[in-house]
């Protein structure tokens, strides 16, 4: 399964992850074996070294990006109905949605791009709109609910499990698009104060709207042998995930999730119609005309790879703030996932981004990192 994805064969429309506990990684960081045990008979049938399994994750990794990894023991310390239903032992196929058997994704995102207002001040919290991002997210969380009741399922096993549970996945996108309008670098300490006092405030106005409506509807119908206490009384077992956003994030003209910008101008190809799309982050080109260095051939060079960094004539601060996903490093890529984690009681989808040149003790170095740091999964 680790090498099945080491060169690119068939499967290669989904995300991969390994799942491991930290009892495995504590056997990783010591070079202990471990034993390899028959499910059928419980008996071992050989002893396996951590270590060389760890590496084997890294190898593909850094050869094709995958296989990630998931931390199901961290998973399940979220697991909030394990008493009736037992562990979870999957997530989705991009990681960020660990979920029991027949429980279904239901997921909605907020822009947070359209949270920043004019402020006074230097402090960063004085241009956010906390007001109408807290309507946004009752409106949402209520929104989400009623999905539940709403839906239509295929099957009779994924309604029962998905009605039983309720689970919801707030999440976010346009976090790097607020950065910018904030003029923060995403690669700074500062950034990742952002991301979590932001990720803090939707957890726990989303956990009030949840409990809100379990006093008008009910709490959701496993509650009663959940770990909740009896003023606890969500309606959703989950309410805050962090998903790609991939498509959604395109059509809003937003950074997708938690990522940063991937790029400031790039080309897509209509295979339809055998075209070159030309795209501009609309605020990079609105600030570049206002700053007098806007050009078409600035434009056709960034969009064929070249970085802010190597233009003169680009102020200081813009080449800061408008930083892309490759130029930022595999550690500040994981120390943001981090800082959203606390406040994230499902998973979240985080690409990790190495330049061309990383090392596999690079890549070795940010799974171990995310593991320490608290991460679901990388």
């Amino acid at each position: 399964f680790i090498e099945c994805k080491h060169v690119e064969g068939d499967i290669h429309n989904f995300n991969i992850s390994v799942a491991v506990d930290s009892n495995f990684m504590t056997m990783v960081e010591t070079n202990a074996s471990y034993p390899l045990i028959d499910p059928h008979t419980n008996s071992i049938l050989q002893w396996e070294s951590a270590k060389e399994i760890f590496d084997s994750i890294v190898y593909g990794a850094w050869i094709n990006g995958e296989p990630g990894m998931v931390f199901l023991d961290r998973i399940n310390e979220d697991n909030t109905v394990k008493k009736e239903f037992g562990d979870m032992v999957a997530t989705n196929p991009c990681g960020e949605q660990p979920l029991l058997g027949n429980e279904s994704c239901n997921l909605g995102s907020i822009n947070l791009s359209k949270f920043y207002y004019t402020g006074e001040g230097t402090d960063w919290r004085e241009y956010i709109n906390w007001n109408r991002l807290t309507k946004v997210i009752d409106l949402s969380v209520h929104f989400l609910d009623n999905v539940i009741d709403a839906n239509k399922y295929a099957v009779l096993d994924i309604q029962e499990m998905t009605q039983a549970t309720r689970k919801i996945g707030l999440g976010v996108m346009g976090f790097a698009d607020l950065l910018v309008q904030l003029k923060i670098p995403y690669d700074s300490e500062e950034a990742l104060e952002v991301g979590s006092e932001l990720m803090q405030f939707i957890r726990t106005t989303a956990d009030i709207a949840s409990l809100n409506l379990g006093g008008l509807r009910g709490p959701f119908p496993a509650w009663t042998k959940s770990k909740y206490r009896m003023h606890e009384n969500y309606r959703n077992a989950c309410r805050v995930t962090v998903a790609p956003t991939g498509t959604i994030s395109m059509i809003a003209s937003c950074a997708s999730g938690i990522e940063p910008l991937f790029a400031l101008v790039w080309k897509k190809q209509n295979i339809l119609e055998g075209k070159t799309l030309y795209y501009v982050n609309e605020s990079f080109e609105r600030i570049a005309k206002e700053e007098g260095f806007y050009s078409d051939t600035l434009m056709e060079e960034l969009s064929n790879g070249k970085s802010l960094a190597d233009f003169e004539v680009v102020p200081l601060w813009v080449k800061e703030v408008y930083v892309t996903a490759p130029q930022i490093s595999a550690d500040k890529h994981v120390a943001m996932q981090a800082a959203f984690q606390p406040w994230v009681d499902s998973g979240i989808s985080k690409t990790i981004n190495f330049s061309n040149d990383a090392t596999l003790e690079d890549v070795h170095t940010a799974y171990l990192e995310a593991w320490k740091l608290g991460c679901k999964g990388i």
